[in-house]
């Protein structure tokens, strides 16, 4: 399908040589690179959806910082 689009001039310059490279053609190029950047945007939504269940079913404990590996492994060791 043929379409147009805006790419800045850089860019679109850095593609060319890349398909010259690579002895694709610029709409190749940027097709693949499409595709892989839906792929990323799917993978990293599925990974969004993560759910966290705890033993208790009462949530995190008061000052619990997932994001904070050092202090989970503490209040582990502390127990």
């Amino acid at each position: 399908m043929r379409t147009t689009v805006n790419i800045e001039e850089n860019l679109l310059a850095e593609l060319k040589v890349f398909a010259l490279q690579a002895r694709r053609t610029l709409g190749e190029v940027i097709e693949e690179a499409t595709r892989n950047l839906l792929a990323q945007r799917r993978e990293s939504a599925q990974h969004a959806t993560i759910r966290l269940t705890t033993g208790s079913g009462k949530g995190l404990l008061p000052g619990v910082d997932l994001d904070d590996s050092a202090a989970l492994l503490e209040l582990m060791e502390e127990r």
